[in-house]
């Protein structure tokens, strides 16, 4: 056994006898799983998995960098971000052993950034410990289980003792003895999983091999990423936010996955789910948006499948990253979840490995993201509008675009002496119908427009604006609409555009 001087590193000695984990079992096995799992992706086949797949991918490149050497530098980083985790957690565990060696680790720790030199000997000695701390962790795994399973036991056991049997007594006992000999055998082999688990190990015997696996961990991380792992910070390919800093990643992804659906079932999406993704873009793609529709042109009218087609050249290598976000947010953190993900071994059999932070949405550049989810907004505005024109008639999906020399009207709060001439009879029904209407609570005033003109006759058609007053005339609106105080007065000559963003309430149109 070896005895840690934080001055000296390992020296030969004793080390005094602590108090078995217990409890504890299930956070330290929790902290093994995570350094299995490092360890295993700074495998000879991992490294060269990133280097020839994960970063020359065109997510990567598109989002992130196309720099290799940035790129190594991203990913050594998150290694020791990881290594730093889980050095973190052992120092915690050793400040709670009895032992004082084992205490302030973190001292020692930091003295580990001198040696780089690697060691045969460590790496198969570290290989080995690793391999009997997850022959620990699968009997802690399954003991985990088992004592919910007897907490289960217990509860069923109790409640039958206390519920008011209306059956004889014989019966009663009988159900008794079936409920107390499952019982004792379920705790029979509670206690021998503990026996072979973390439950009954000595604290400082496990903290001396968790100490082993971190030093092998920092020389690894050096060995797999060579001159891209240092203490130079990685300088970004521009001064552009990333998403996972600024907090982003998480929401950029669930619009990117709501696009995808809005994509695959664009013939039979309800309003409500792409009012919800309009509602959830970021403030910079509803600032461009409107622009950027009113500016996209196509070389010939594209069908439904050409549209999905153009789609799918981003979607195909977007959507994965954004699905990979989703799963790193939700991954393992409270005690007890690996136990629930299932063996090492039936992981990897399965095809399961641990995400790449590189391969999320974390070191995704905030521009360049929105860049591509703008266009694909757009194109969805485009394919919404060419499945409702495959089904019959529709409403415009933005007010018509008049030139100056058309006439308009001037709308005001002052109440109109008598009605204009010039608005037809369709105008006035709609405008009557919305001022009495409820508004609803989360929807623009355009979208309140387009719901009113669906109550009036089916051959109705609002294919006029409501500015119908010629210029040089200021006439008073006959039908006003009730609004609060705090809301302007609108004056159409002024700009078509700043009347369109004060209607909708956002500095977009309603694209979908």
């Amino acid at each position: 056994m070896t005895n840690l001087n934080p001055s000296s590193g390992f020296t030969s000695g004793l080390t005094t006898k602590g108090d078995k984990i217990s409890i504890l079992a299930f956070e330290v096995a929790n902290t093994i799983v995570k350094g299995a799992n490092l360890m295993q992706s700074l495998s000879e086949e991992n490294i060269r998995h990133l280097k020839e797949v994960v970063l020359p991918s065109e997510g990567v490149q598109n989002l992130i960098s196309r720099d290799m050497d940035e790129l190594l530098r991203l990913a050594a980083t998150d290694k020791r971000e990881e290594l730093k985790v889980f050095s973190g957690e052992v120092v915690r565990f050793g400040n709670r052993c009895k032992d004082p060696q084992w205490h302030n680790l973190d001292r020692y720790l930091e003295k580990l950034g001198s040696e780089l030199t690697p060691e045969m000997q460590l790496k198969d000695e570290a290989e080995t410990v690793m391999q009997q701390l997850m022959n620990l962790v699968q009997y802690t795994a399954e003991l985990y289980h088992e004592m919910h399973a007897l907490d289960r036991f217990e509860q069923d056991y109790r409640r039958k003792l206390q519920e008011d049997d209306k059956t004889n007594a014989t019966q009663k006992g009988d159900s008794l003895a079936i409920l107390r000999a499952e019982l004792k055998s379920q705790r029979k082999h509670v206690k021998s999983l503990k026996k072979k688990s973390l439950w009954s190990k000595i604290l400082e015997e496990v903290m001396e091999k968790l100490v082993d696996i971190v030093h092998f961990l920092h020389l690894e991380i050096h060995e797999a990423f060579g001159s891209a792992d240092g203490d130079r910070p990685v300088k970004s390919s521009s001064n552009h936010k990333k998403l996972g800093p600024a907090g982003l990643a998480l929401h950029y992804a669930n619009i990117v996955t709501q696009i995808d659906t809005l994509v695959s079932r664009s013939s039979s999406v309800p309003p409500n789910t792409r009012d919800a993704l309009y509602q959830g873009l970021p403030p910079n793609i509803k600032s461009a948006l409107r622009s950027k529709i009113l500016s996209f042109q196509v070389k010939e009218e594209l069908t439904v499948s050409q549209i999905k087609a153009e789609m799918e050249k981003t979607l195909q290598w977007l959507v994965p990253i954004a699905t990979n976000t989703t799963k790193a947010h939700h991954g393992f953190g409270w005690v007890g979840e690996w136990a629930n993900t299932g063996s090492e071994v039936n992981r990897k059999a399965a095809g399961q490995t641990d995400l790449l932070r590189i391969e999320t949405l974390h070191h995704a550049d905030k521009e360049k993201t929105e860049t591509y989810i703008l266009e694909l907004v757009v194109w969805l505005h485009h394919l919404v509008s060419q499945v409702r024109a495959g089904n019959g008639p529709r409403s415009p999906v933005k007010s018509p675009i008049r030139s100056p020399n058309e006439k308009t009207i001037k709308l005001s709060t002052q109440k109109p002496s008598s009605p204009s001439p010039t608005l037809t009879i369709e105008d006035q029904e709609m405008l009557r119908d919305v001022s009495k209407r409820k508004k609803t609570p989360g929807i623009s005033k355009s979208q309140e427009f387009d719901t009113a003109k669906t109550r009036l006759s089916k051959h109705h058609r609002l294919s006029k604006s409501s500015s119908h007053s010629p210029m040089g005339e200021t006439r008073k609106d006959p039908f006003p609409i009730r609004r609060p105080s705090s809301v302007p007065v609108i004056n159409f000559d002024i700009d078509w555009i700043k009347t369109l963003d004060v209607i909708d309430r956002v500095d977009t149109i309603r694209s979908f």
